[in-house]
């Protein structure tokens, strides 16, 4: 693994989500505005003009139903891979929006192929296997929640329902598991009691100075037991005769 981090939030936790959302609900917005199809700038395979669906295809839905399926799962994705993979999680978009279009180009069927799922499924997949293979304990909590709120989406990389591009999916979820192999990610070093470190003097230890060689507990070790004085004071029974 390379150096380690910290797990941080960061302005671009937050930024590039809604970057994210800015970018397709606008595409969406102008194709409404100008009363424009933009269909056919999507991924169309193995025709060298499909090519410009890589770069174009994950802006462009078919309806609205289609583009709030895909707001609210790319938003918390993107926000939990610039926040649990800061480090990487630019060169994992980056790479994983290219690749799994143009796997997508290779694959599937004759047809243009839109939407932004495909990108989800290159982040869903990242993420969760990620997680696993680290073997950090929260970085595995974080695949198991996607697990446990995306798991359904695994149904889609198969062709079980027309008019939904599995082919894109599957080049996805396939693309963001070589991300999970080959990307090394820092991970955040365990933190390590005082005990722990090399440097440790144990006659130096605060904590330790409130016990005697015996194990019984100093409530101020810096007093010496010359230091120490009692006082009795005496009260005079009223009731007792002189």
């Amino acid at each position: 693994m390379a150096k380690s981090q910290q797990f941080k939030f960061s302005n671009t936790v937050l930024l590039a989500p809604l970057l994210a959302m800015l970018s397709i609900w606008t595409v969406y917005w102008l194709e409404l505005k100008l009363g424009v199809n933009l269909n056919d700038l999507g991924v169309y395979p193995r025709k060298f003009s499909g090519l410009k669906g890589v770069l174009f295809s994950p802006f462009i839905h078919g309806s609205v139903e289609h583009l709030y399926n895909n707001t609210i799962p790319l938003a918390v994705l993107l926000a939990s891979l610039f926040y649990f993979y800061r480090n990487v999680a630019l060169r994992v978009f980056l790479i994983g929006f290219f690749l799994s279009g143009l796997l997508t180009w290779v694959i599937s069927r004759p047809s243009y192929h839109i939407g932004a799922s495909g990108i989800i499924y290159v982040l869903a997949s990242f993420i969760f296997f990620k997680g696993i293979f680290t073997k950090h304990y929260r970085l595995v909590a974080l695949s198991l929640t996607v697990v446990f709120i995306y798991g359904g989406l695994l149904w889609y990389i198969l062709p079980i329902k027309d008019g939904i591009s599995w082919e894109g999916h599957l080049s996805g979820f396939i693309t963001g598991l070589l991300l999970a192999v080959l990307v090394k990610t820092p991970l955040p070093a365990e933190p390590k009691y005082s005990w722990e470190r090399e440097d440790y003097q144990e006659e130096e230890d605060e904590f330790l100075k409130h016990f005697d060689e015996e194990g019984n507990f100093i409530e101020n070790p810096e007093a010496s037991e010359e230091q120490i004085k009692i006082r009795y004071n005496y009260k005079r029974d009223e009731g007792h005769p002189d």
